[in-house]
């Protein structure tokens, strides 16, 4: 026999005793003591700006992240009392039609996108392209992206995170921190995939 033809044959052995289902005793409670503190201190570790505020206060803080000189694009579905403070040009994607890349790529182009749920250990926030947030290509190209985070969407870990998304199916783009990357002297170059500037807004709702 070959080695090949041996260790095919354990596997085959080894599946023939194995139960039908892999058990997924994931841990999706786990006891963070301070949930939102953890997130904030993971995601400015990734040197994203935080910011906290009320729900009576987001669009006066959202209004003071976004220059009014600039272009702010919008997902079809974004809250319209989020964009209460703004007196800049405001483009919603969809109306009348999908902006283009040339569009979203311009200088001076920032979006604004809400989440589907935050991961506090590890400091990360995940979208699933729901009308809050909008095509991948949003949050994708743009140089800055402002998101806004309610506490009560934040999680502990991951596992608790994916089973609140409400369509797994979705398109799903996880994000740590601005877009960055190393070379192989290890020098930082931000914004090569992604937005170079991540401002995430904490809204205290719980």
């Amino acid at each position: 026999m070959t080695a090949r033809a041996d260790i095919l044959a354990r596997l085959r052995a080894a599946r023939a005793t194995a139960p039908g289902v892999v058990p997924r005793d994931y841990d999706r409670a786990p006891v963070v003591a301070d949930l939102i503190g953890v997130f904030v201190d993971r995601l400015a570790d990734y040197r994203a700006g935080v910011h906290r505020t009320g729900s009576d206060r987001l669009p006066e803080v959202l209004a003071g992240l976004l220059p009014d000189n600039g272009v702010l694009v919008v997902p079809p579905g974004l809250p319209a009392d989020w964009l209460a403070g703004r007196a800049g040009p405001v483009r919603r994607d969809g109306t009348p039609g999908p902006l283009s890349v040339t569009d979203l790529a311009a200088d001076g182009v920032s979006v604004l996108t809400g989440c589907a749920v935050g991961v506090a250990r590890t400091g990360t926030i995940v979208l699933d392209c729901a009308p809050d947030q909008g095509r991948r290509l949003l949050t994708l190209v743009p140089d800055h992206h402002v998101c806004v985070v309610r506490a009560t969407q934040v999680t502990a870990g991951l596992p608790g995170a994916l089973a609140r998304l409400a369509d797994p199916t979705r398109p799903l783009t996880f994000v740590s921190g601005p877009s960055a990357t190393s070379d192989i002297e290890l020098t930082r170059v931000e914004g090569v995939h992604g937005p170079r500037r991540l401002d995430v807004v904490v809204v205290d709702d719980r």
